[in-house]
């Protein structure tokens, strides 16, 4: 029926009833909080380009995740920041390593708290990139002129497999492999299931764009290429179709949750990987987004809490059921300061 009969307004009139009809929710169980754990004791370095957040060592660690969860945070995704690098990123299957004692650490303290770790060797490669390169990689040049970085993709999986192996090992409730390796989500669950972890889920970086949203987060985790860029191997920003193509193998290959990565720039792609999948869906509302929301309310330009949570709720909006988030800690507090006001 139409106008004057039909006024859509009449549901909007007051708080409660816009409560009663909203059509996405938004909670603290949605949200996933990223935290970057470093060697060293007593640590809880600043990140300059991401206010708010903090690069800290094992025991820092534990205390941010009790305020966490007394926050309502119930999850967290764990990026390590080893003591020293080399070719072959040997730091992100240490035993030892700093990412398989936090989980260790954190699982003793916190066990009702979901420790997701990050499965990837950029952080721990001297060239800064997510695999082992090839021979000679660095002296290739492409048509553009640009150096050619080539990753060998299948020597690099059987290192995330063991990547994975040892998280779970140390205890972690799932793996987040976030290379974007072809054939890597397979060899993980292969390799989980033959040693014992076949519960440990895969939460899959499916479609992961090269994209410049990525740049506070390379200087947190000290991660930036040293020479060359990720585009041979990340998703070019200008494909949609291609994501869903990437979900669907990581289905078939065995992950348990597909996630897309930046988040707001690829709404789009989180709905479209929903819709074709039927899978969980997880998206990152990636470092450059959350500085860019920080520095726009920090010059008075946007309201921080009203900007971030509609962000939030625009991702679930799209289709994703977690979002990871730098904002999860204080949209937590915000939401609960909301539910205490109704």
């Amino acid at each position: 029926m139409s106008f004057p009969a039909t006024r859509l307004r009449r549901l909007r009139k007051t708080k409660p009833l816009r409560d009663l009809v909203r059509e996405t929710q938004l909670s603290p169980e949605h949200l996933v909080q990223p935290l970057f754990v470093t060697a060293g004791e007593g640590v809880r370095e600043s990140i300059e380009p991401m206010p708010g957040v903090d690069r800290l060592s094992i025991c820092e660690t534990v205390a941010e995740v009790t305020e966490l969860a007394a926050a309502g945070v119930r999850a967290v995704l764990l990026f390590g920041l080893p003591s020293s690098k080399d070719e072959f990123g040997t730091e992100a299957y240490d035993d030892e390593g700093v990412v398989q004692m936090a989980v260790r650490a954190l699982k003793e303290a916190h066990p009702e708290v979901v420790v997701i770790t990050d499965v990837c060797l950029c952080e721990y490669t001297s060239h800064g990139h997510c695999g082992v390169l090839r021979e000679g990689a660095h002296a290739r040049t492409g048509t553009g002129g640009d150096a050619e970085i080539v990753v060998d993709n299948d020597l690099t999986i059987e290192l995330l497999a063991k990547t994975a192996i040892s998280h779970a090992e140390a205890g972690a409730d799932a793996v987040a492999p976030s290379d974007m390796m072809d054939g890597r989500v397979g060899a993980i669950r292969h390799q989980l299931d033959e040693e014992g972890h076949s519960g440990v889920p895969i939460i899959a970086y499916s479609a992961k764009y090269a994209s410049a949203f990525f740049g506070p987060f390379r200087e947190a985790a000290d991660s930036a290429p040293q020479s060359g860029d990720r585009r041979g191997y990340q998703m070019d920003p200008a494909n949609a179709e291609e994501a869903v193509r990437e979900a669907r193998l990581d289905l078939e290959e065995g992950a348990d949750v597909l996630m897309v990565k930046p988040a707001l720039p690829y709404l789009d792609v989180v709905r479209r990987v929903k819709d074709a999948t039927g899978a969980p869906v997880a998206a990152f509302h990636v470092s450059g987004e959350y500085s860019m929301l920080k520095a726009a309310a920090a010059n008075g330009w946007l309201d921080e809490r009203a900007a971030a949570i509609e962000s939030l709720i625009a991702i679930r909006r799209a289709g994703a059921d977690i979002v990871i988030t730098y904002f999860a800690k204080d949209a937590a507090a915000w939401l609960a300061e909301e539910a205490v006001r109704r």
